[in-house]
Parts: structure tokens; C-alpha cells; sequence
């Protein structure tokens, strides 16, 4: 298992925003703390690996320093200028990639050992279509790691957040608050807490874009159980992240908090999954 290097992760995610190039190369030394959580629940990355939402390639390029084969796709071609280029400074010859639909993978059934969705399934316009896909191309036995965020959470919500920590999201919707982002970018930047090179907010309104909210599935925790479950697929570990606030509380508070379908969905920052073919 590779070491989790705190510094190098810090060093990556301080300059990740420069180029694609730069973002894989966080996302390779972040996706540490992915084989570890892997490595916790018993799942081997020796086979075959699909990571079916590469971005820039940071992953793959990861895995395949461990698994026999990876495949990394992605709807957009952001990994031609970072995994490709990484993987052949490193001389990885074990490591495609593949413009692909999450949503209608181009592989035959049962084709991949280990399927990886991280930080995917928010971004997708049929969920419930996008896991039975990758459960339809994972070989009996085989496994997926699936992670996420409630989008009421902070992380989730993949919203600026303002110098006034305020929640805009819950207290005013989600449209309203995307919405104030927008022009707060375009008119009042030193509103927001994040500097210009990591608001993607910002760094569109500087070039006359509207940005486009690509949060597409509004993900909950008991309504994904339940989108699981419907494609076929089991839960074999599942680990609920709350904040740092709440780690803070005492334990029972804490549980209480994390398990409660009445606060799960606001402070739960992550949500990690090892699930297998029902």
C-alpha cells in the first residue's frame, strides 16, 4: 500500500488549479487515502480497474502502479493533456484512456475486477442508470468503490463559500444560491473565501462565462442506499465522514448526528462505499 504523504497532497492541492496536468498530479498522491480505504476493506486492485469518471487521470494513474490493467473514461476529454502525458513520463503501459458515457460504458459484461467511481455520481444525469452500468460490467466477485457527498453538506454542495459563513444553500435553495454565487463572482469576488485560482466561479465570470451548475443528481444518503440497491448491488462497507466540527462533539452526539436523517445530509462530508453484485 503507497504511504498517504499529508505534505505532498498540501504541496499538489495548492497548485492544482494551474492546468490539468497540475490537477491529476493532486488527484495521484490524494487517491493515497483511496488504496488505503481499499486496502481496510479487502479489496485487491491487482486485476482489472475501471475508473469510470477519470477527469484529468489523476486516479488511474495511481492504480496502475498496483492493478494489471486500468482503464480510465471520461464524457470529456480533460485526460490527453495530464494522464497520458503522466503515464507515459512514467512508463506505465498498462494504464487507456477512452472519451466514454458513464451511462452506456463500451465494454462487455463482467469485464473489470474493480470499478471506481470517486466523486462521480454528482455530476451525472441518470444515477440510477450509471450504477447498473458499472454493476453490469464488474465480473462476479468483483467490486466497486463508490464516493460521494450529500449535496446539502458544504462539500457537497460544491458552492464558494463566503468570508460570512453563512449556508446560502440551505437558507435560501440551491437555485437562488448558485445563482447569488454567480453574480457575487462577477461583481463582488472579495465576498467569496477562496482566491480567484481555486473558484471556478470567479475564474469564469473573469472570462465572461456563465458558469453552468453540473451538480445534476442531488445526492441524499438514504435515497442512494436505495439507488444502490435498485442496480444490483450490495453494500459491502459503507463509512459516513462527518465534519471536523462534529467529530468534535461527543461520541453518542457525534453518531447520533452522523445516522440521523435529520442531520446526515448537512454534515456528512463524505460518504465511501465497497459494494459488490447482489
Amino acid at each position: 500500500m503507497r504511504e498517504i504523504r499529508p505534505d505532498l497532497i498540501k504541496a499538489h492541492a495548492d497548485t492544482r488549479f494551474r492546468s490539468e496536468y497540475d490537477y491529476a498530479l493532486f488527484e495521484y498522491y490524494r487517491s493515497a487515502k483511496v488504496i488505503a480505504f481499499l486496502d481496510r476493506a479487502g479489496v485487491s486492485i491487482e486485476g482489472r480497474v475501471l475508473d469510470a469518471g477519470c477527469g484529468g487521470g489523476g486516479m488511474p494513474l495511481s492504480l496502475a502502479e498496483h492493478a494489471a490493467m486500468v482503464v480510465g473514461i471520461d464524457p470529456i476529454d480533460r485526460f490527453s493533456e495530464a494522464g497520458v502525458v503522466l503515464g507515459r513520463e512514467r512508463g506505465l503501459h498498462n494504464l487507456h484512456f477512452a472519451q466514454a458515457d458513464g451511462m452506456a460504458l463500451p465494454f462487455a459484461d463482467g469485464a473489470f475486477d474493480l470499478v471506481l467511481s470517486h466523486a462521480v455520481i454528482e455530476h451525472v444525469a441518470d444515477a440510477p442508470l450509471y450504477l447498473r452500468e458499472c454493476r453490469r460490467v464488474m465480473r462476479p466477485g468483483g467490486r466497486m468503490y463508490l464516493s460521494t457527498a450529500p449535496y446539502l453538506s458544504f462539500a457537497g454542495a460544491h458552492l464558494p463559500r463566503l468570508r460570512i459563513p453563512l449556508p446560502l444553500h440551505l437558507i435560501a435553495g440551491r437555485r437562488v444560491a448558485f445563482r447569488t454565487f454567480q453574480l457575487l463572482a462577477r461583481h463582488a469576488p472579495w465576498t467569496l473565501r477562496e482566491p480567484a485560482h481555486e473558484n471556478s466561479f470567479i475564474r469564469d465570470a473573469q472570462r465572461g462565462i456563465d458558469k453552468v451548475d453540473d451538480l445534476l443528481e442531488k445526492v441524499r444518503v438514504s435515497r442512494l442506499r436505495r439507488q444502490i440497491a435498485q442496480a444490483g448491488l450490495t453494500v459491502v462497507r459503507e463509512e459516513l465522514h462527518v465534519t471536523s466540527t462534529v467529530r468534535r462533539l461527543p461520541g453518542p452526539i457525534a453518531r447520533w448526528i452522523r445516522d440521523s436523517a435529520l442531520t446526515q445530509d448537512i454534515l456528512i462530508s463524505n460518504i465511501e462505499y465497497v459494494l459488490a453484485a447482489g
